[in-house]
């Protein structure tokens, strides 16, 4: 009798926001899936991590690898890590995204995703999974879907077999879609956090706290973090 085959490995980089507990739910289906997260200075730092921690326990990750960089808040130059300068408000009446806010954080997922290959390559996985959205989302230069296949390229060429896939599920879904497959996946939403600026409850004012707000509503569903009053 031939022993069962192991299911495939897969990294999760896991921010311990929404869109990225959907993808790791997708992983945890699929493969023995591991979770990369970082803490970079920003605002919502040990929240983020503590969400990270406990959706991927939730899940069943079979590891979870905390990775601690000081580079984005030494180098500044986004309101998520510059104390300096304000998280704004989502824009009242206009589309958001419609221009590169000043909650970008320069060349983020570059980092993020080097440092997930790196791991891969150690654990024999060959896939990699991160929740990147386009669609109804703040307009980050490197959420783009031209943006990951540039970076294939560069695993591809860079790697010791070149076979390592960067995986983008939710990348052209729009936030509604995100919360109906989240739902559908049993992904633990409850335990994300979204927030640009606030740890204990949700601040409900800033793009990402309108959008997820936005997704849950049009996607006929409740979301059951704390949100500030602001009525």
């Amino acid at each position: 009798m031939s022993l069962p085959v192991p299911p495939a490995k897969a990294v999760v980089s896991l921010s311990g926001g929404m869109d990225s507990a959907v993808c790791a739910a997708l992983a945890a289906r699929d493969y023995d899936a591991y979770a990369v997260h970082f803490s970079y200075g920003q605002r919502t730092e040990a929240k983020e991590l503590a969400s990270a921690r406990t959706v991927a326990n939730k899940l069943g990750f079979k590891d979870f690898l905390h990775l601690k960089i000081d580079l984005f808040r030494r180098i500044g130059g986004s309101a998520l890590t510059d104390t300096s300068i304000a998280v704004p408000e989502a824009p009242a009446g206009e589309q958001i995204g419609a221009e590169i806010p000043v909650t970008y954080v320069p060349f983020r997922n570059a980092h993020f995703l080097s440092a997930a290959v790196s791991w891969a390559e150690v654990l024999g996985a060959k896939k990699i999974l991160i929740g990147a959205v386009e669609q109804d989302s703040s307009g980050y230069p490197d959420c783009r879907p031209a943006y990951y296949e540039a970076f294939q390229q560069l695993i591809r060429m860079g790697t010791k077999e070149g076979d390592i896939e960067v995986a983008t599920p939710l990348i052209h879904m729009r936030k509604k879609e995100i919360v109906a497959l989240g739902l559908e996946l049993g992904a633990p939403l409850d335990l994300t956090w979204s927030c640009y600026s606030g740890e204990e409850v949700a601040c409900g004012v800033c793009e990402s706290c309108v959008l997820r707000l936005r997704a849950f509503e049009e996607a006929g569903s409740k979301d059951r973090i704390p949100y500030a009053d602001v009525s």
